[in-house]
């Protein structure tokens, strides 16, 4: 009886399939025939009303708090364009050159820059550097330090003041040279691309800067950084760098550091300027930038440097 009752069980199963497909397709084809027939237009606003809608943006109040509290919704915003009179920063792509040939490490650039910039008294908190490589008799790699090694702040007696100890007065010296460091100001700045609300940004003259009014602290711009350019300050709660003196150069002023600078080891002027310093400087020499492959394209161009270089 069992195998009886199967079959006969299966078929109106069988039929309430089949109807329940046929009225699908009945009712799709009502649809289409409403549609023709101009009652479409309450089936496309019933389908439109279904769709997924996109969350409005985030309005982020300028205070602190907000900030921190809302940080992980916010988009970054388009950077506004500088208030300056008589600027345009649409005329302009800078651009820095630096000749390792000429640099003599007296590090008047640093003292210059810290001035300029309230950059903290201390010898651990730079917006640029120098960086001293010695080559050695009998050594394939070259030994590197700069102002902030402990014993060259044990030379200058001071953390406000800056110089290079002559440790290697007794050692046979095959090759020595020095490298000015800063903000690389990157056509594609990692630090802009991981800031999570916008207070890193590029302006369209080339710099980069940090709006410290949004900067919450968060210091991802200072780890995704590969040239090590960017510092946390502590006291203020922001991260900070070199901007090239955006202040001076918005008014025709050279940055602190190439203005300060004995041997002109130091270049800067405008990229759109084909007689502009920096031009004559990049045309003139065979130039080259630190990390190529990061595919960050640095915007500060050296010459006289090798492969330690990094």
């Amino acid at each position: 009886m069992a195998d009886q009752q199967g079959p006969a069980e299966s078929k109106p199963g069988r039929r309430s399939f089949l109807g329940f497909l046929g009225a699908a397709v009945g009712t799709g084809a009502a649809a289409i025939v409403a549609e023709a027939t101009g009652s479409g237009v309450v089936a496309k606003a019933e389908a439109a009303a279904a769709q997924p809608q996109t969350a409005p943006k985030p309005n982020i109040p300028g205070t602190a708090n907000d900030q921190v509290n809302s940080f992980t919704a916010a988009q970054p915003q388009p950077a506004p364009k500088p208030n300056i009179p008589g600027y345009d920063w649409g005329e302009h792509q800078w651009g820095y050159g630096v000749d390792a040939t000429k640099c003599i490490g007296c590090l008047r650039c640093v003292e210059a820059c810290k001035t300029e910039n309230n950059v903290a008294g201390d010898a651990h908190h730079f917006r640029t550097w120098v960086e001293r490589y010695v080559y050695l008799e009998g050594e394939d790699n070259a030994r590197i330090d700069s102002q902030a090694d402990p014993v060259n702040i044990a030379a200058s007696g001071s953390e406000k003041e800056y110089r290079f100890a002559n440790r290697y007065k007794d050692a046979k010296v095959e090759k020595a040279f020095f490298v000015p460091k800063l903000c690389n100001h990157c056509t594609h700045p990692a630090c802009v691309q991981v800031c999570p609300t916008g207070a890193t940004f590029k302006t369209e003259d080339g710099v980069v800067l940090i709006d410290h009014t949004y900067c919450i602290g968060c210091q991802y711009c200072v780890q995704a950084c590969p040239y090590g350019a960017r510092y946390f300050n502590a006291e203020k709660h922001v991260s900070d760098k070199c901007t090239w003196c955006y202040h001076r150069i918005t008014k025709g002023l050279q940055p602190a550091c190439v203005e300060v600078c004995p041997v002109s080891a130091r270049v800067f002027g405008d990229l759109k300027d084909k007689e502009s310093p920096i031009s004559r400087f990049i045309k003139e020499n065979r130039v080259q930038v630190l990390r190529r492959e990061t595919g960050n394209a640095p915007n500060v161009f050296y010459i006289g440097i090798d492969k330690e270089v990094v």
